[in-house]
């Protein structure tokens, strides 16, 4: 019993340190992750992020002691529920996800789990025994016998996303030699400075972040537009709108300035302005026909270079 103690009391402090050091949580599920491959993701996090698994009820009484003094962390413990784990870090949490990501086992579809991905069974030949014809039948696989082996006549949407695997669908995938999937620590939650938020928020870039921030300006340049309620964001649409109404005021009377004389020399005289039509092609209208090079010593090449009448 001391011994069982003493481990407790070494778990709670170990977690308690770790809250203290770093400032953001990743809550992963860890379902159907074995010892060798936990092991190989704690390898591969090292130096950036450190995995701690335990009892959801020590965690949560740790968590609890520790939120006393932190009362951001008791928002971590609605999440601590299910086989989860913690994976506490200070860098970018875009590394750390892309590493738990890469270090996912294939695995072979079992009776009775639960499907996390859509399963397909690609159209062409099995390796199987024409034997197993019937054995496809029973799935509703349409096949066909081509050269002493079964081949499958289309793709076949076998499993979808949450569906139970069952026992003809697992003994169908062993047979084709399909491991459809992939087990790894999965991230829930997020939890960074008291902020907690979803999973898929790591998945965003730059670019997707830059067009949120864009959109956010527009929303609010249309609005202040709207009410006539000036903004940083709408004050240069506002300016661009008064120079067009200086500029019709303009055209419309007697009064000039700079630039809106030069729109009414435009108006007044457009073809004044017009870019020049480019030249016709000396061959134009004319069939290709194969030239050979130019020899340097010819005059003539160069003037026709000079005249821009060639691409």
């Amino acid at each position: 019993m001391s011994g069982v103690a003493e481990r407790k009391q070494a778990y709670f402090s170990k977690l308690g340190q770790l809250l203290q050091e770093y400032n953001k949580i990743l809550i992963v599920g860890a379902d159907n992750v074995g010892s060798n491959q936990m092991q190989k993701i704690r390898k591969a996090l090292r130096g950036k992020a450190i995995v701690l698994m335990g009892k959801n009820t020590m965690v949560r009484k740790a968590i609890g002691g520790y939120a006393e003094s932190n009362p951001e962390l008791q928002e971590i413990l609605a999440y601590v529920k299910g086989n989860v784990g913690l994976v506490f870090a200070n860098g970018d949490l875009g590394t750390v996800k892309k590493i738990i990501s890469e270090n996912k086992v294939s695995a072979p579809a079992k009776a009775g789990a639960i499907s996390p991905v859509d399963v397909i069974v690609p159209a062409g030949p099995t390796g199987l025994e024409p034997t197993q014809t019937s054995f496809l039948q029973a799935l509703n696989i349409a096949s066909k016998i081509s050269k002493g082996q079964v081949d499958i006549a289309a793709d076949v949407k076998l499993l979808t996303i949450g569906q139970k695997v069952g026992s003809s669908e697992a003994t169908l995938l062993t047979k084709l030699n399909i491991k459809p999937f992939a087990y790894g620590l999965n991230i829930q939650t997020v939890y960074d400075e008291g902020s907690i938020y979803d999973a898929k928020v790591l998945d965003m870039t730059d670019a997707d972040i830059l067009a949120k921030f864009q959109s956010g300006l527009r929303n609010i340049a249309s609005l202040s537009l709207a009410i006539g309620y000036p903004t940083v964001a709408s004050l240069p649409h506002s300016i661009i709108r008064g120079y067009k109404n200086v500029i019709a005021i303009g055209l419309g009377t007697d009064y000039s300035f700079p630039q809106a004389e030069k729109v009414k020399q435009i108006m007044a005289n457009p073809g004044a302005f017009a870019a020049p039509a480019a030249a016709p092609a000396k061959d134009a209208g004319k069939p290709k026909v194969e030239e050979k090079p130019a020899k340097k010593e010819e005059p003539e090449e160069d003037e026709d270079m000079g005249l821009g009448l060639f691409d």
